[in-house]
C-alpha cells in the first residue's frame, strides 16, 4: 500500500497560512468552545474535544492556553454561541472552493465570504454545488523525522485501528480514515506516542484544476488570502493544484 495510495500526492494546504499562529489559535479556540458546549469540559467523555485538543497540540498551542479555553467555555454559560455554516463556490477557471465557518453573526460572515469570492473573480454557489467533488476524510500527517516507528509497523497499527489508507511520502506519512473512524485511529496513534503534524477531518478533492494564467493565479490567491484573514473562517478547501 505504501507509495501507491491515491492520496499519496495530496497537498497539505488546508490552511495556507499556518505560520500565522494567531489565526490558527483563534480557529482552534472557537472549536474548543463549540466542543465543550456540545459535550462538556471533560475530554475523557468528549471525543470531539479530544480531537480538538490533538489538533491544538499539533499546532503547538501551549497547554495552559488549551486549558484556559476549556475552562472559559465551561464556566461561561452565556458565552457566545457559534453557528457552523459552510459556503461553496467557484474561483477562476472553475476551481471548486468550500469554506467552513464558525460565526456569531451569519449576515456578517455571508457578506465577507461573498466579498472574498467576488474580489477574486469567483462566485458563491448553492449548497452542494461543489461538495460532490470532494471526499470527507480524516487525515493524519506524521513527520518522518519525528516518528521513531518503522513504516510497516506504523501502517499495520493504523490499519488495525481502522484506517482506510496509508501512504509514505518523501518526508512524511499520511493516514486516511473515514470521518467516523478518525478519533479511534488518532487515539491509537496517540497511545503509542506518535507525534502528529496534522490531525483533522478534511475535504479531499477527487480531481485537481491547474491554473496557468497569471491573472487567474493572482485572483485565486486573492480569494484565499481574504478568506484566511477572516476570523469567522475555520478552514478553506479547494482543488487548485498549486
Amino acid at each position: 500500500m505504501s507509495g501507491h495510495s491515491k492520496f499519496a500526492n495530496i497537498k497539505h494546504k488546508k490552511e495556507r497560512n499556518d505560520a500565522a499562529k494567531g489565526k490558527v489559535f483563534t480557529v482552534i479556540g472557537r472549536e474548543i468552545a463549540v466542543a465543550v458546549k456540545e459535550g462538556g469540559a471533560d475530554p475523557a467523555n468528549n471525543s470531539r474535544l479530544r480531537d480538538v485538543i490533538a489538533k491544538a497540540k499539533a499546532n503547538n498551542m501551549p497547554n495552559d492556553t488549551i486549558d484556559r479555553g476549556i475552562k472559559k467555555a465551561a464556566g461561561d454559560a452565556n458565552s457566545v454561541s457559534y453557528e457552523n455554516l459552510t459556503y461553496e463556490g467557484y474561483g477562476p477557471n472553475g476551481v471548486a472552493i468550500i469554506v467552513d465557518t464558525l460565526t456569531d453573526n451569519k449576515n456578517r460572515t455571508a457578506a465577507n465570504v461573498r466579498s472574498a469570492f467576488t474580489k477574486g473573480g469567483g462566485n458563491v454557489g448553492t449548497p452542494g454545488s461543489v461538495s460532490f467533488m470532494f471526499d470527507k476524510k480524516g487525515q493524519i500527517v506524521i513527520d518522518k523525522e519525528e516518528c521513531e516507528m518503522d513504516a510497516d509497523e506504523l501502517m499495520m497499527l493504523s490499519l488495525d485501528a481502522g484506517a482506510e489508507d496509508f501512504a509514505e511520502e518523501e518526508d512524511s506519512f499520511e493516514i486516511i480514515t473515514a470521518p467516523e473512524d478518525f478519533s479511534k485511529v488518532r487515539e491509537a496513534l496517540e497511545k503509542e506516542g506518535i507525534p502528529m503534524l496534522e490531525a483533522d477531518v478534511t475535504m479531499i478533492p477527487q480531481t485537481w484544476v491547474e491554473l496557468t494564467d497569471d491573472d487567474a493565479i493572482k485572483k485565486m490567491n486573492r480569494i484565499l488570502d481574504l478568506l484566511d484573514e477572516d476570523d469567522d473562517v475555520q478552514a478553506t478547501y479547494h482543488n487548485w493544484d498549486e
